[in-house]
């Protein structure tokens, strides 16, 4: 948990709340917050099973899971291919595509320019970030520049994508199977980084107030872009169904929060599945994955 990306507090809640979760199982755990000298640490502990609750970053890009294949520990979640192209908006979107998929439209952007091939209002928002950081809506001309200063600020092109005005719908998927959805309805502009992780500043609707075939086409959409990249374990799948019920892949969360704010312990508990349950369940997965099935 922890590490050293943009997303190291909300992966500090995670952790924990994985670990709490995992000593009530009677399991023998070790807090490692995720610095450089992280092949030092996993050398010197006798692990197991290494549950993987970093967010953004070498904890999510496939990297940290390239190390723990090196040193034979078995790991949860995604594998290293899985983990990078999920972590790659712009990859993601292609695979997503391929699977037939619908995304929005959008443009790879390398530099803050004033004018796009697309009609306002956009998204902007950098590649190979989670959480919604740097993530801005543009409704006029003279917001696209500064907006696109800001994505680029983080590491690789930026992407900006056609607005899309309806309802943002979340499928929690576990070992290929969907787990349920969720509508979330921020009191500001769009699921940012501050209503994702402030209690109260969203609305969260179980399941989503969808048509039924509706709903269980989104259902199915989760688990295709899932799927598609090639994931494993627990994903959360963001996706949104317009005003004509078409339904668009955003992206796939390889390493979902399990925060008290999180969408996937939410989707889980209406499923009757407790965080207990959930990380019971994760952990096992990653053992008959990455361990031989011990």
């Amino acid at each position: 948990m922890g590490g050293t990306s943009a997303e190291r507090e909300i992966s500090l809640k995670s952790g924990a709340a994985v670990s709490a979760a995992l000593r009530s199982l009677g399991l023998n755990v070790v807090d490692i917050d995720a610095g450089q000298d992280i092949s030092d640490v996993l050398g010197n502990e006798n692990i197991d099973l290494a549950f993987i609750a970093l967010h953004g970053g070498y904890g999510e890009n496939g990297a940290i899971q390239g190390l723990l294949e090196v040193q034979g520990i078995a790991y949860t979640g995604s594998g290293i291919m899985a983990s990078a192209i999920a972590m790659d908006k712009l990859v993601s979107k292609t695979m997503f595509k391929n699977a037939g998929l619908l995304v929005p439209d959008y443009v790879e952007v390398d530099e803050a320019v004033g004018d796009i091939p697309l009609k306002l209002p956009v998204v902007v928002k950098p590649s190979r970030e989670g959480s919604s950081i740097g993530v801005a809506i543009v409704n006029r001309n003279e917001e696209l520049c500064p907006a696109l200063e800001a994505a680029l600020a983080f590491e690789g092109p930026a992407l900006v994508e056609k607005f899309i005005k309806g309802k943002e719908i979340q499928i929690g998927v576990l070992n290929g199977k969907a787990l349920g959805g969720v509508e979330v309805r921020p009191k500001g502009e769009f699921y940012s980084y501050e209503a994702k992780y402030t209690s109260g500043m969203t609305e969260y609707i179980l399941p989503p107030e969808l048509d039924e075939a509706v709903y269980k086409k989104a259902l199915e959409a989760g688990v295709l872009a899932h799927t598609s990249i090639g994931a494993g374990g627990a994903t959360r799948v963001d996706l949104m169904v317009d005003e004509d019920d078409n339904i668009y892949a955003l992206e796939v969360n390889t390493i979902p929060g399990m925060t008290e704010t999180s969408l996937l312990p939410k989707i889980a508990s209406f499923a009757g599945m407790d965080l207990k349950g959930l990380v019971e369940a994760m952990a096992i997965d990653g053992l008959e994955r990455f361990g031989g099935g011990r």
